[in-house]
């Protein structure tokens, strides 16, 4: 009998600890404050394994079809490339005040901190696009674009890297008679 009153006055310790620790306000949440190390693998380890789970699923369809890159790259430029960086950008507004920071995809190589991103793995890549990740300024593009949308989007994110300034301006511009019935 003693073990089972020891188990649980120490639950109720943890419970009453847990809930005076959120109420308290003491964590600081802004995003200008970096999460402990352990706050941070907890959260990061909890993102990954979360995605690789919602992920592994989905079939990816062929992405080497040019007309993805020229489909998917205007929307990178006007939706992504704030937060997720161009050639010749290293960081932006955008970028710097996010925290975490988002990863740069255009050099995967230099995003401080962060694991793969999914960026070789397109139907990871493709699940974070459609859904977001939550308190991370990653929003859901899912409720506001179809899932070709979307995957034109991955072609264009996994062609990222190779691209120079001058090939990135081509493949995102978007002609007048698309951005008239663009929202």
């Amino acid at each position: 009998m003693k073990p089972v009153v020891v188990v649980l006055f120490l639950s109720l310790a943890l419970l009453v600890g847990s809930l005076w620790f959120v109420f308290s306000g003491f964590y600081p949440i802004g995003a200008d404050t970096r999460h402990s190390q352990v706050v941070y693998w907890l959260l990061e380890t909890l993102r990954e394994r979360s995605v690789a789970r919602a992920s592994q699923d989905i079939a990816v369809p062929p992405l080497d079809d040019p007309n993805l890159l020229l489909q998917g790259g205007p929307d990178y430029n006007e939706m992504c490339s704030g937060c997720h960086l161009k050639p010749g950008k290293s960081k932006s507004d955008m970028s710097i005040g996010l925290y975490p920071t988002p990863p740069n995809l255009v050099n995967p190589a230099a995003t401080d901190g962060h694991e793969d991103h999914a960026h070789d793995n397109a139907a990871k890549t493709f699940w974070i696009i459609k859904h977001g990740i939550k308190a991370s300024g990653m929003p859901a593009w899912g409720p506001t674009h179809d899932d070709q949308r979307i995957w034109s989007m991955v072609a264009f994110i996994k062609r990222l890297p190779d691209l120079n300034a001058v090939q990135y301006q081509i493949l995102t511009t978007r002609d007048a008679s698309e951005a008239a019935g663009h929202h």
